[in-house]
């Protein structure tokens, strides 16, 4: 069970990104920031049911913190919702979102969006399942169903279903064989859409999604929205992004801890990670953006992914980039 007992704040949250929001990245990420919500890569429910739950939901130094599921068979999704519950997670999450045509041959993900009630009885049979919030990831559209129309009649289906808590990326999605997730993501944002129904639909919370790059994007969408979801941003600038986060998002009067501070604090749980047998670049690679716009940051780089993936890279490699990049600044 989880021991984040304060009221959830979904202003701001990282998105689920699979291969990328691991364990060991929302670690990281929540040294950065104490109050952003942090997303599990997805997992379906067939993969939970059937394999190794402690290597699929373990987790710990991450909360509050959202399990993202994927499925479609209502009984299947309350069963794992139960089990990310009993694994301490904050939140329990369907993905009607993702449009790569892989999770589309499994009925899952955005190719949900053209059943509104299988989606709607999903996230009912999950809410009964647990005491923690159920929410939902999905889109303004699917291929030629992108009226506003249709739009707010799905989201008022999931409504009336009970769901409350609705995070949308701003663009629709094109299950179009020959259209990789990449390209999905190059479809025009309509924002617009998501402010409207916010109007529409004042009793629900919802978030935005899509293209966000900074704090300063997030602090606009929040004008309009209750919440702001940001992906791959966080990748390219995570220290100037969630760092400062918790300050300008949910005013906080805590000063953001230095870069180094940040290193010092997640390294008992690198060394014992180490000690366990997970391999440094496994959690260093999540790192590698930290220094990033700064002097050495192409050095910080450079250690980290040539020293960290050798066998048996300790966290030694870590000090030894923090000593190049100064020696650099010594001699520059």
């Amino acid at each position: 069970m989880s021991n984040f007992n304060a009221p959830l704040s979904r202003r701001l949250s990282v998105a689920p990104m699979m291969e990328w929001t691991d364990r060991h990245a929302r670690v990281f990420f929540r040294a950065l920031s104490k109050h952003t919500i942090l997303y599990s890569e997805m997992v379906t429910a067939n993969a939970l049911i059937r394999g190794d739950k402690d290597k699929l939901l373990k987790h710990n130094l991450d909360e509050p913190v959202a399990l993202q599921l994927g499925g479609s068979s209502p009984s299947d999704l309350a069963e794992c919702a139960k089990f990310g519950e009993d694994y301490g997670y904050n939140e329990i999450n369907l993905n009607a979102g993702c449009p790569s045509e892989r999770v589309k041959n499994a009925q899952i993900g955005a190719c949900l969006i053209a059943k509104p009630h299988l989606v709607g009885e999903c996230l009912a049979s999950m809410q009964k399942a647990v005491s923690l919030p159920v929410t939902l990831k999905t889109r303004i559209g699917l291929d030629n169903n992108d009226t506003y129309e249709d739009f707010y009649n799905y989201i008022r289906i999931i409504r009336d279903h009970g769901c409350k808590h609705v995070t949308i990326h701003a663009r629709k999605a094109i299950l179009d064989r020959k259209r990789t997730p990449k390209e999905n993501r190059q479809t025009p944002l309509v924002p617009e859409l998501v402010y409207q129904l916010k109007q529409d639909l004042p009793d629900m919370e919802i978030c935005i999604n899509g293209d966000v790059k900074s704090l300063d994007d997030a602090l606009k969408h929040l004008e309009h929205t209750d919440g702001v979801m940001i992906g791959r941003a966080i990748y390219a600038n995570p220290y100037n992004i969630l760092s400062e986060a918790d300050k300008k998002i949910f005013n906080s009067t805590q000063e953001p801890k230095s870069r180094e501070e940040i290193i010092e604090e997640i390294t008992p749980y690198i060394e014992s990670e180490l000690a366990k047998g997970v391999r440094l670049h496994n959690i260093t690679r999540h790192l590698l953006g930290l220094y990033n716009g700064e002097k050495g940051a192409k050095i910080w780089r450079q250690t980290l992914s040539i020293e960290g993936v050798k066998e048996g890279a300790d966290i030694s490699v870590i000090h030894s980039a923090l000593n190049k990049m100064k020696e650099q600044s010594v001699t520059t």
